[in-house]
């Protein structure tokens, strides 16, 4: 009987403690490759992979897009590349030991599901473009640049939750 329950129960990591682990891997990343996390790289080499592929001239021809494209190595060949596809793995390694693999959709009784992944689209598609347009990721910008004491750091940081404190306001009907 006892057993039943434990299964049941979800047992997450502390918070605090995940955030340590994350301020640690940031030094350690800065102390190996000279510079802090993003995800937003991986993205970036993907997207220009896809374009070389598909169409090679306009990739070349394009000003953005030329300068991430050599001649004997692929964009996919980046350490970004690599943390992104260890983070995707580690977190489905992390879902399936808890048991929380699964298809389904979380929303507030007062929404749909399809109103919930439209509206989490829609916050994807804005916070990628956003991230592009600054330059980077919340990880990237934010606490990359929080760790080496970069005021922008600081700035983008406050920016970012600062903003979504504000607008959650407007949107709190999706969830609660």
């Amino acid at each position: 009987m006892k057993i039943d329950s434990l299964k049941n129960k979800h047992i997450y990591w502390n918070p605090y403690f995940g955030g340590f682990l994350l301020g640690i891997l940031i030094i350690f990343t800065f102390y190996i490759t000279g510079r802090g996390l993003g995800a937003t790289g991986a993205m970036k080499s993907t997207v220009v992979d896809i374009v070389d592929k598909v169409a090679p001239t306009h990739a070349e021809q394009n000003a953005y897009y030329s300068k991430f494209i050599e001649k004997d190595e692929s964009p996919l060949n980046n350490w970004l590349v690599f943390e992104t596809i260890g983070i995707l793995l580690g977190a489905f390694i992390s879902g399936s030991l808890a048991g929380r693999i699964g298809w389904r959709t979380q929303h507030s009784p007062k929404i749909t599901a399809r109103r919930r992944l439209v509206f989490a689209l829609a916050g994807g598609i804005l916070f990628g473009l956003g991230s592009q347009i600054a330059r980077g990721c919340t990880s990237g910008a934010a606490l990359s640049g929080m760790a080496v004491l970069s005021t922008g750091g600081f700035i983008t940081m406050l920016s970012i939750f600062g903003t979504g404190y504000i607008v959650a306001y407007f949107f709190r009907k999706n969830w609660i």
